[in-house]
């Protein structure tokens, strides 16, 4: 029953059948979701092929670009800085350390990497949409006009997420890090490996901490997730956000750190809406 309702009938290239849903056995949803994997994989690798050719801008404007003095964070924050405090205290002096690669094949590694990462955000709406066609058929007509606009607001979020941490996140800690020093005696040599993992892996994880209203709607609408819950825990949910923004962005600028906070306590408040909503709605709580 539960897999009937989770798991709707697809054929093996999308058509879908909703006529079938009750007598879908269990090998066949396994067997449509291989199939939308699949379709979602592909795409994601064509576009890291495609990527792979532009090096100049997939490394020098997109990858590099936190590095660079010009890049649009540096300057946004210190027109700001100007206007609201007279001076240039607040512009950003870049670190300027280089990267090293100690690995025979490190930098062939990276361009691979850094391809598959880019085709996974270009391709994340096809994603997606083919989660989407997985579960849709499960869905009752009632069902499937609240949630329709899943794709847009999936990646919507996620673009969001991924953006905010691409221009605002790494650049921060990338320009705290660098330079940090315990003593003279010991100087960075920064691995190329380690500026791209970073990057990246701050980049993928904002991606997904902005799906956070999306996640919420369908564990209350499974029952699993209430407003009441998400209200009761709340402060503690400000303490998490708090000490995950003092992580993220490890200095002692509270203004930077609110930066990062206020974005994801709007997410957590938004989130308990969603759930309000949901619970009221279908629960009639």
């Amino acid at each position: 029953m539960a897999i009937s309702y989770f798991c709707g009938p697809m054929a093996l290239f999308g058509k879908n059948d909703p006529a079938d849903t009750t007598d879908m056995p269990f090998f066949a949803h396994i067997e449509a979701l291989r199939w939308h994997i699949v379709r979602g994989v592909l795409v994601v690798v064509c576009l890291g092929f495609l990527l792979f050719f532009f090096n100049d801008i997939l490394f020098g404007k997109i990858i590099f670009g936190p590095r660079h003095q010009d890049f649009i964070t540096y300057k946004v924050i210190c027109k700001l800085g100007q206007k609201f405090l007279g001076d240039n205290s607040a512009c950003i002096q870049v670190a300027g350390q280089e990267l090293i690669n100690t690995d025979l094949a490190g930098q062939f590694t990276m361009h691979l990497w850094v391809s598959f990462i880019g085709g996974l955000i270009l391709g994340m709406p096809y994603v997606l949409w083919e989660i989407w066609r997985f579960i849709k058929p499960a869905l009752k007509n009632t069902e499937t006009k609240p949630v329709k606009g899943f794709v847009i607001v999936s990646t919507m979020l996620f673009l969001i997420g991924v953006c905010f941490s691409y221009f605002l996140i790494f650049p921060l800690t990338w320009n705290f890090l660098a330079p940090y020093q315990v003593s003279k005696d010991v100087n960075n040599l920064i691995s190329f490996d380690s500026y791209v993992s970073n990057l990246t892996t701050l980049t993928l994880a904002f991606g997904l901490v902005f799906e956070m209203p999306v996640v919420v709607y369908f564990l209350s609408r499974m029952g699993l997730m209430t407003p009441d819950f998400m209200r009761k825990y709340r402060r503690h949910a400000v303490v998490v956000i708090l000490v995950l923004s003092a992580f993220i962005t490890p200095t002692s600028d509270i203004p930077t750190q609110m930066a990062v906070f206020a974005p994801l306590y709007v997410l957590y408040e938004v989130s308990i809406f969603v759930s309000a909503y949901v619970n009221k709605k279908y629960h009639k709580v």
